[in-house]
């Protein structure tokens, strides 16, 4: 299990943390935190991804720091 916080960058508000995290939520992962700026997350890297991960933060209408 890897233990994760990915930068987001274009967040602003609780909307914008509502939006990842409903994203995120679609995927085989624990969501820690979800706060303006970054998710917290643990992850089964045989499991998900981490370019998953980004594409989730995208359709969210964000972009993930790489």
């Amino acid at each position: 299990m890897k233990n994760e916080v990915i930068k987001i960058n274009g967040m602003s508000c609780g909307h914008c943390v509502m939006a990842v995290k409903r994203e995120l939520s679609k995927l085989d992962i624990k969501i820690t935190e979800v706060k303006v700026g970054s998710a917290e997350i643990i992850y089964d890297e045989n499991k998900v991804q981490k370019s998953q991960i980004e594409n989730s933060i995208s359709e969210a209408g964000f972009e993930a720091e790489k």
